[in-house]
């Protein structure tokens, strides 16, 4: 199975832990690294996912994250159909960063996206060409 973690993915085991919710997401968030670590998913990267990780001001996270790109087998750079169906997706609400993550994951042919991103979950009705899913739940879904 082909996945794209946003950002937001790849920062939660990152974020304060104290509250649950985000440590289940920090949990599930490691199970699926492993999954990928091990092969038994594929890990979808891109362009967006390196601007936005050189736009954080903390270097361990950045460091950390950056890593995971070797683990990728699908590398998503820019096209103007990719900006043009991140330019329909930011239309019709979602945000222009997230649009584009959005339209990198379709563009791969991803068949799950992944996010803790709750602006992007409340819209993911609106991406008719891809599962937009919460990491607790796909691992409920996906892993016994």
């Amino acid at each position: 199975m082909k996945l794209y973690l946003d950002n937001c993915m790849f920062n939660r085991p990152f974020d304060d832990q104290s509250s649950l919710v985000i440590r289940l997401e920090s949990e599930a968030k490691l199970a699926i690294q492993e999954s990928i670590r091990s092969g038994e998913h594929e890990l979808i990267w891109s362009y967006i996912l390196d601007y936005e990780n050189e736009q954080n001001p903390f270097w361990e996270r950045k460091e950390q994250i950056g890593h995971w790109r070797k683990y990728a087998k699908h590398d998503i750079t820019e096209t103007p159909s990719l900006i043009e169906q991140a330019r329909q997706l930011h239309q019709l609400g979602l945000k222009a960063m997230d649009a584009l993550h959005i339209a990198c994951a379709v563009t791969a042919e991803a068949d799950c996206f992944l996010t803790t991103d709750k602006g992007i979950l409340k819209k993911a009705a609106i991406v008719q060409t891809l599962a937009i899913k919460h990491p607790i739940d796909f691992v409920r879904e996906i892993f016994p």
